[in-house]
């Protein structure tokens, strides 16, 4: 039996709830500063029914610096704000919608 998405009840294959959410979310990217002056950019809300792990990891790849996921929050290494902003555009969140 296919896998049934809990929302809408459809397979997943079909399903565009990520999607749907993708286009309505008001995601927040800032810099704060970390210890010994090192810079840390912020992205967060996310929904939960995001695979907010797999956008923190494209991120990292395509932005070429490390970071990782706590509570929601993707933290990635340096001044990544505008190059982020670009690349959750090219990934389908709406331009309208992000802050920072």
């Amino acid at each position: 039996m296919p896998d049934i998405c809990p929302k809408c009840g459809q397979p997943r294959e079909l399903c565009v709830c990520g999607e749907i959410a993708k286009e309505q979310q008001k995601v927040r990217i800032q810099v704060t500063k970390r210890h010994f002056g090192k810079m840390v950019t912020l992205i967060t809300g996310f929904d939960k029914s995001v695979d907010i792990e797999g956008i923190a990891k494209e991120m990292r790849k395509k932005l070429a610096c490390g970071g990782t996921v706590k509570n929601g929050v993707i933290e990635l290494q340096g001044n990544q704000k505008d190059r982020a902003k670009e690349l959750l555009k090219k990934i389908g969140y709406n331009e309208a919608l992000l802050e920072g």
